[in-house]
């Protein structure tokens, strides 16, 4: 752990960090992940639309259209549904990721409050 109120300086610097677990790539990761998992999600509309209007053409007159109107919209919603749930756990595993950090910084806190009691305490020589 680095000194309380300074960051440890070394020659390895990030590459140090990230041997030594200072600095977490953690959340990076969770940036691209949920991008791509947001193009999944994307991907899954743009075949609810195809099928919907393959539907609609697929039979003819107003039958087609009356069955591929609700697939429509039924899967627009529930593709919606999907972002929204994909958003919240991507948010959830951030927060967890964040409580470490707040972690880190009230444990360095605690060190340099009980560093300045000591040296408080101390008789003068």
């Amino acid at each position: 752990m680095s000194p309380a109120g300074g960051k440890r300086r070394t020659s390895g610097g990030l590459f140090w960090d990230l041997l030594t677990f200072d600095q977490l790539i953690s959340g990076s990761i969770i940036h691209l992940i949920y991008w791509a998992g947001l193009g999944v999600i994307a991907l899954m509309g743009f075949f609810v639309i195809g099928a919907s209007a393959g539907l609609a053409l697929h039979n003819d007159g107003l039958a087609g259209w009356l069955l591929a109107i609700p697939a429509l919209i039924g899967g627009i919603l529930a593709v919606l549904a999907l972002g929204l749930l994909w958003r919240a756990s991507c948010e959830f595993y951030v927060a967890v990721l964040r409580i470490s950090d707040d972690l880190r910084a009230l444990r360095a806190n605690d060190d340099a409050v009980t560093q300045a009691t000591l040296q408080k305490n101390q008789p003068p020589r």
